[in-house]
């Protein structure tokens, strides 16, 4: 997989978190990486041949990535690899399989795996869910939930508490891009700072939700402390599927070709926004510290552009605007705002990004610092 998250650092030259993709044949292991990290349409996961070897796929996102997708005849022992490696494993199972072989398959895993590294995280994706009706779908849910915990329990009663995450997904709506947001939110060693800027943002801007997105594969590393709400989080995602279709009409006037790898995702429009949302080297707002080179990435000597751009909800959410700005080559700030306030204190809105900008990056950049030390 040629991830288009992928950076210029070698695969090799920084720790990864590994995640294990299991499942039976044909149930819809690649075609979800596919979907997520590639942006393969979905109609041409038809055309997927089935996976025949393990396949290792190196993401860049908040955490870099590495996920393992085997083939459906995988096994502990033909696996190439210990459990104890993994961070990680997500478990598919298709929702109309004939449930004995999948079940079994993965309590072989959960036993294996907890007897090499307890703190591994297990998730299973009951997938292909649009295939059924509603009520068929609820309820083989269910079925796939009770007949797993039921062998593990017979397995030994230790597992009777076993934390087993269980999440319906379908590559033809955006659940299953929350499912996999959920796993890699117990990844993510800083996600509390992230939350926590996040939280600072809303409350400076009236925001009543505010996401940090991936911006290619479109799933949320973090979110402030409200609920989501789960037509917002759809909303934010098909926003960022429009400006990724559309970004790349648009460039930036910059003349240093490397600022390209800081704006993968230009504005829909050119916005008067984008080239006053960040204040570059001396020049801050009154009464604020300057920023100093050292919290941005090289290089230093020439101003970074960071595409924004705002859609008014006006039809289905009154006095609502949905707010973007990219904040490091891969992530982005999705916010919903009162329109009067991004229309009348827009200047204080693009100062909070600014400082939230700042602190992401330094998170992220002291992220990737980390793995290559160790």
């Amino acid at each position: 997989m040629n991830s288009s998250s992928s950076t210029a650092i070698s695969n090799g030259a920084i720790h990864r978190t590994k995640i294990l993709f299991l499942g039976m044949r044909r149930s819809g292991k690649t075609s979800i990486l596919q979907v997520l990290f590639d942006d393969l349409p979905v109609k041409q996961t038809f055309y997927l041949e089935p996976t025949m070897r393990v396949a290792k796929h190196f993401i860049d996102t908040v955490i870099p990535l590495e996920i393992w997708d085997c083939p459906g005849n995988a096994t502990v022992d033909t696996l190439g690899a210990s459990l104890a490696d993994f961070s990680a494993i997500v478990f598919v199972i298709d929702i109309r399989d004939l449930y004995q072989h999948p079940v079994s398959k993965l309590v072989e895993f959960i036993v294996a795996a907890c007897q090499i590294n307890p703190d591994i995280n297990f998730e299973v994706f009951v997938h292909k869910a649009e295939r059924l009706q509603e009520d068929d779908k609820i309820e083989n849910f269910r079925q796939i939930h009770e007949r797993v915990m039921d062998r593990l329990v017979d397995e030994s009663p230790e597992f009777e508490q076993f934390p087993l995450n269980f999440h319906l997904t379908s590559i033809y709506d955006h659940s299953l891009r929350e499912a996999f947001s959920r796993v890699l939110h117990k990844l993510i060693d800083s996600l509390p700072y992230l939350e926590e800027l996040l939280n600072v943002f809303c409350s400076n801007t009236a925001s009543p939700k505010a996401f940090l997105f991936d911006t290619s594969s479109k799933i949320h590393v973090a979110t402030d402390t409200s609920p989501v709400d789960q037509a917002t989080h759809n909303l934010c995602c098909d926003y960022l599927s429009m400006l990724n279709s559309f970004g790349p009409l648009y460039r930036s006037n910059s003349n240093d070709p490397r600022t390209s790898r800081f704006s993968p995702i230009p504005a829909p429009t050119p916005p008067p926004t984008a080239t006053t949302s960040t204040p570059i080297s001396g020049t801050t707002p009154a009464g604020t510290p300057p920023l100093t080179s050292s919290a941005s990435p090289v290089p230093p000597s020439k101003p970074h552009f960071y595409p924004s751009a705002a859609t008014s909800l006006s039809p289905s959410r009154p006095g609502t605007t949905l707010t973007y700005h990219l904040v490091t080559p891969h992530l982005a700030l999705l916010a919903l705002l009162p329109t009067t306030v991004y229309d009348m204190r827009r200047g204080l809105v693009e100062w909070n990004v600014v400082w939230f900008r700042e602190g992401v990056r330094e998170i992220w950049e002291s992220g990737l610092l980390g793995g290559l030390e160790s």
